[in-house]
């Protein structure tokens, strides 16, 4: 049989490009890796494609923790390629010993993890950090997180979830970096290369696994776990740009996504993880499964059983199987029956086998298991002040009335009410399994701390998370009555958000809006301090106090963060990253939406009854969001001039160069991101309303004004085209700059025909 023919045979067994380019790509791994295929037996290669939670505990369905003579066994037999949710350097070094003393070919271990936002540092929940836009402080957070895992044995992280997510009902926004693609990509990449370093072979740097690929944001209803269907466009525009900016900073790994895409399970979906991810985008790492997901295809109603499964999850590209213990089982004799081409087991184990050498494993197996390195990394003094700094940039001022914060030095009674108030918990928020209870500083804690010892803080309960009793009321109101300020610790606990956590209410939980009401009655200026891993629908709350801060879930340093805030030692410079609905029935909401072809603007009341009726909108609730997106207020005021344009004809070779002076127009020093937005009036596609497009984040003294710059390139109106090419199309445009997505200064521009 000649080459062309064999290429074609191979073809059709796998069922993709794999064999015929896994020569060439085989070629590429280091020789190590090379000659360790060259030695394994079908099995061992199996074993390499099998990871397995350990025996701490479980994150996922039918996966009690592993026991230890189980593990032992396996690592001996070569069953086990690495092992998942565990931690400790000598605990670690144990089992990589095992591994490379006691296996027949010696291979070290891959030890992963959901280092999702921080070890044991713990820094705010991915979703808070992106409220900063800070792409330095988010590098940073996920630099601290990469030496205290590094350092306590961990080589790899599931993380970061680069999802964008126009739901507020799913719960796990809080793990990802918003509604938008332009900042979800920046965002990506940063967490990346925070995670990796420069050098992957260094033991403070750990790998990246980019997840979950792809659009499992978008999952129907926002409930978890649920259905994709949505057309090419839509999944090239906002789904995909931040896994490509991921990957193009240099993430090791990928892992697939629970959902299916347009009917085809993403474990097994040969479009999303051979034409996208390795012809077209040219990706040469790791494809891993999430927990279970390749036979899960089987309840999707793809794949009619095991074996299957198996094979339909390696040949689309799934190359190590998290859990379902498939690959293990079925594809030794799969390859030997010619149902699965032996090219594709060992391009997928060159792909783990390879990771392994770049994390400098084969030199030093022991690299990321050094006791005295743990000691002195975790929770140091270093990381903590990370943590504290990332915290109190990632917290927005959403309202202020009457100038109640910062916190006056009139107040000398603070009542501090609420089931969040005194909590230690549910500050480490949604995947912080290695952290400990009762080490992040509570919001009591800090308030007390910062407010000095001539103020009187005391603290009322109110509520309780779990149930809807009543009887914490009284106390509260007493408390309420005694105060000159009183401050609301409300929102979710750390199990309302994350995985498994979809919502259908996204208002307070429970009878917190009741106490809400009790506490306003009493009349004194009221804080908020909302807790959440998502946007809240929180038109209630907004109506009944003085003012709110929204704080997400802080970590560590929560308490001593919200206090910077609220005494107004650090001015709040955060800005939304989702965009906050009136109610849970104007969700999916987000900024950069489409016009529609009858479009609802301006005030309802003073609109005729046909262009009221006839009109894009609901009838009950206004269509404007209550917060919009890139939404923050501060302590100081900032104006915005008309925008200048150094010319309004945008080519290839002669870009726009537009200027807006910003002044702080207050009496407080503060920081403000100056936010850039185009619009595409029309094109061969409908173009959204407006699309970010650029920002900075400055600081401005009181009384400073700053004319801020930037550069805006023909490519950056690039959109995938009616016939399907990616490109910028001639025609009109809007500009728009402004400190939100809502309250902007325009101009206009165009790009001419060729």
């Amino acid at each position: 049989m000649n080459i062309k023919c064999v290429c074609i045979a191979l073809v059709a067994l796998t069922g993709g490009f794999y064999a015929c380019d896994s020569k060439k790509e085989t070629d590429a791994f280091d020789p190590k890796v090379t000659e360790l295929l060259s030695q394994m037996t079908l099995e061992e290669k199996a074993g390499q494609l099998n990871f397995v939670v350990g025996d701490l505990f479980t994150t996922g369905p039918d996966g009690k923790p592993k026991a230890p003579d189980y593990l032992d066994e396996a690592i001996k037999k070569g069953e086990v390629t690495g092992i998942f949710n565990i931690y400790g350097a000598e605990y670690t070094q144990t089992l990589q010993k095992k591994a490379v003393e006691e296996s027949r070919l010696g291979i070290p271990l891959l030890i992963g993890a959901d280092i999702i936002h921080g070890l044991k540092t713990i820094m705010p929940i991915p979703l808070a950090e992106a409220a900063s836009w800070d792409l330095e402080a988010i590098e940073l957070g996920s630099r601290v997180a990469a030496r205290e895992s590094a350092a306590a044995g961990i080589n790899l992280t599931f993380a970061p979830m680069v999802d964008i997510s126009r739901d507020a009902r799913w719960g796990r926004n809080a793990e990802g970096a918003g509604e938008d693609t332009y900042l979800g990509s920046l965002i990506a990449a940063a967490r990346v290369r925070g995670f990796q370093g420069s050098d992957l072979s260094l033991a403070n740097t750990i790998a990246a696994c980019v997840k979950h690929f792809a659009a499992y944001g978008a999952a129907e209803a926002g409930r978890d776990y649920n259905t994709v269907d949505m057309s090419d466009i839509a999944l090239r525009e906002t789904y995909l740009p931040p896994f490509k900016a991921a990957i193009d900073a240099g993430a090791a790994s990928i892992m697939t996504s629970f959902n299916e895409l347009n009917g085809v399970p993403a474990s097994g979906n040969e479009y999303l993880l051979q034409d996208i991810l390795r012809k077209e985008w040219g990706f040469e790492g790791l494809v891993i499964s999430d927990w279970q997901s390749i036979s899960e295809m089987m309840f999707h109603g793809y794949s009619k059983d095991s074996i299957e499964a198996t094979i339909q999850g390696i040949n689309a590209g799934t190359e190590l199987d998290m859990m379902a213990d498939l690959y293990l089982s079925f594809l030794p004799q799969l390859v030997r029956e010619g149902k699965v081409s032996e090219a594709v087991l060992d391009r997928a184990v060159g792909h783990i086998l390879q990771l392994k050498v770049d994390l400098g494993l084969f030199d030093n197996p022991y690299l990321y298991s050094d006791p005295a390195v743990e000691a002195k990394e975790i929770r140091s003094a270093e990381n903590l002040e990370a943590a504290f700094e990332i915290a109190r940039r990632s917290i927005v001022l959403l309202k202020n009335e009457k100038q109640t914060l910062p916190v006056k030095s009139t107040v000398k009674r603070i009542a501090v009410i609420g089931p969040l108030g005194d909590n230690q918990a549910d500050m480490n928020g949604t995947w912080s399994f290695f952290a400990e209870a009762l080490h992040p500083i509570s919001f009591l804690e800090g308030i007390k701390a910062y407010a000095g010892p001539g103020v009187e803080v005391t603290y009322a309960q109110g509520c309780n998370l779990y149930d809807n009793s009543t009887e914490h009321f009284a106390a509260a109101r007493a408390a309420a009555q005694r105060a000159d300020l009183v401050i609301l610790a409300i929102g979710e606990s750390a199990v309302m958000n994350g995985e498994g956590a979809s919502r259908s209410d996204i208002t307070l939980p429970g009878i917190q809006q009741e106490l809400v009401n009790q506490i306003a009655a009493v009349g004194k200026p009221t804080v908020a301090l909302v807790s959440s891993g998502r946007a809240l629908a929180l038109t209630e709350l907004e109506a009944k106090v003085d003012a709110i801060l929204a704080t997400w879930t802080l970590g560590s340093q929560a308490g001593k963060a919200v206090a910077s805030v609220l005494f107004g030692e650090y001015n709040p410079a955060g800005k939304l990253p989702v965009t906050f609905p009136r109610s849970v029935g104007q969700v999916p909401i987000y900024y950069n939406h489409k016009n529609t072809g009858r479009p609802f603007e301006g005030d309802f009341s003073s609109q005729k009854l046909e262009d009221r009726v006839y009109r894009s909108r609901y009838r009950d609730v206004d269509n404007s969001p209550l917060y919009p997106f890139g939404y923050g207020l501060s302590y100081t005021t900032f104006e915005y001039s008309q925008p200048v344009l150094n010319q309004t004809s945008l080519t290839d070779d002669s870009p726009i160069t537009v200027t807006v002076k910003v002044s702080n127009t207050g009496d407080r020093d503060g920081e403000e991101v100056v936010q850039l937005y185009t619009r595409d009036l029309i094109g061969s596609l409908t173009r959204p309303v407006k699309e970010l497009k650029g920002f900075q984040k400055i600081h401005l003294k009181a009384g400073e004004s700053r004319d801020i710059s930037f550069e805006l390139k023909a490519s950056d109106l690039a959109f995938w085209r009616a016939d399907g090419t990616y490109g910028y199309e001639p025609g009109d445009f809007k500009l728009m700059i402004g400190g939100n997505s809502r309250d902007t200064q325009e101009a206009v521009f165009s790009i001419p025909n060729p």
